[in-house]
């Protein structure tokens, strides 16, 4: 009894301000997971190619380079992720008539439909959560994460520019 007592007073007791943070980073990130999840068991595609498809229902005929640019990840990474879309018949492919080397993505009607009866928002927690703070937080948060990065020793840059793992499972 007395164990249990103890860790209820630990419990209670506030958190250090480092303490807190890390909490705080951990309710975001299982809260996006568990949306990835959640999507990925709704539509059978991941965050990454939910993302991709809104971005396409917004703007038809993009091109590979553009939602490269739209989701902040490298383009080996966004080829992969259209050709699983393309697989599943929710994207189609198609060669500009002025510039036959270019190749155009657009949502097929399959693909509209799934996006349509996905979970929101499409673009996932994190994104649209970011996009909707004032530029005074997002300023502030950028900065802080800043500090944070740079107090890790080792550390990849080049994890910036891949989706968060649990938005990458494969699905079908």
């Amino acid at each position: 009894m007395g164990g249990k007592s103890k860790r209820s007073a630990t419990a209670t007791e506030a958190a250090s301000p480092d303490l807190e943070v890390l909490q705080k980073l951990r309710i975001i990130i299982r809260a996006a997971q568990r949306h990835s999840l959640w999507i990925e068991k709704q539509c059978g595609v991941n965050g990454a190619q939910l993302w991709i498809m809104q971005e396409l229902a917004e703007t038809p005929d993009l091109r590979v380079g553009q939602i490269t640019a739209r989701l902040a990840i490298q383009q080996a990474t966004t080829s992969n992720l259209l050709e699983s879309l393309v697989r599943k018949g929710h994207i189609v492919k198609t060669r500009d008539q002025q510039d036959q080397r270019v190749v155009k993505l657009s949502l097929s009607e399959q693909g509209r439909a799934v996006l349509e009866a996905a979970p929101k928002p499409a673009r996932g927690l994190l994104p649209e959560a970011l996009a909707k703070l004032e530029p005074g937080h997002l300023a502030s948060l950028n900065s802080g994460l800043q500090g944070l990065l740079g107090s890790i020793e080792v550390l990849d840059e080049g994890f910036g520019l891949q989706p968060l793992p649990f938005t990458m499972q494969e699905s079908g």
